[in-house]
């Protein structure tokens, strides 16, 4: 059985240590590039209706389904050569790497994503976020319904959540309450839409990009056990 830490930091991965967002233009701009705006435009709609049906991203899911439609062998196969060999490493927001390293005086931080099960851990092992945590990484399908899992995979005291959705923290606060600390991070394009949104709870934690957690007060606190207010 794992012995339980002290404090568990859960570490979202999309928008909050990884720039999804400039991902998605360069990987719009390749579609363009390779097969005109119009199938580019068909390829997100692809997209979109797979993480309806799946609840989650799913590029290379997407792209299978966008070349049933699509004969142009060669490109496709240039389309999976970039989603694989992309260069993760340098979409990384900046000082995240620092960020896990600077947590690890504070608890033991662990990756907790929503995603696939081939992108998704391609990214955090070439992006450095795999070896940063140590290897505890965790990806579901919807992280929210997975606490019970997380709690046996990553037993502790106390946990912090640090993601780019504040809808998210609320519905993990309202799961785990006092035993859960909710870092808001406002990075990208969720964040940004939820700015004027008002959520119960609210975020305990709010800052404007990763590095910011680093000798952040609330942080520090968490050392004595104490949780944010």
């Amino acid at each position: 059985m794992v012995a339980p830490s002290e404090v568990v930091l859960l570490l979202d991965v999309d928008n909050t240590l990884f720039d999804n967002d400039q991902f998605a233009a360069d990987l719009s701009a390749q579609l363009e590039l390779r097969f005109g705006v119009r199938q580019r435009d068909r390829y997100w709609t692809l997209y979109a209706q797979r993480r309806a049906r799946l609840g989650f991203a799913d590029y290379l899911g997407a792209l299978e389904d966008f070349r049933a439609e699509c004969a142009t062998e060669r490109a496709l196969l240039e389309m999976s050569a970039f989603l694989l060999d992309y260069p993760f490493a340098q979409r990384l927001y900046p000082h995240a790497l620092e960020t896990i390293a600077y947590l690890h005086t504070v608890g033991q931080p662990a990756v907790l994503s929503d995603g696939d099960v081939i992108f998704q851990p391609r990214k955090i092992q070439r992006s450095g976020i795999w070896e940063a945590v140590a290897g505890r990484v965790l990806i579901c399908v919807h992280k929210q319904f997975a606490l019970e899992f997380m709690q046996c995979v990553f037993p502790a005291t106390h946990y912090v959540m640090v993601d780019d959705k504040p809808q998210l923290l609320a519905a993990m606060k309202k799961v785990l309450g006092g035993r859960l600390s909710s870092v808001f991070v406002r990075q990208g394009h969720y964040a940004l839409e939820a700015v004027e949104a008002h959520f119960d709870p609210p975020p305990d934690i709010t800052i404007e990009c990763i590095g910011d957690l680093v000798n952040h007060r609330g942080m520090h606190e968490l050392n004595t056990g104490y949780a944010p207010e």
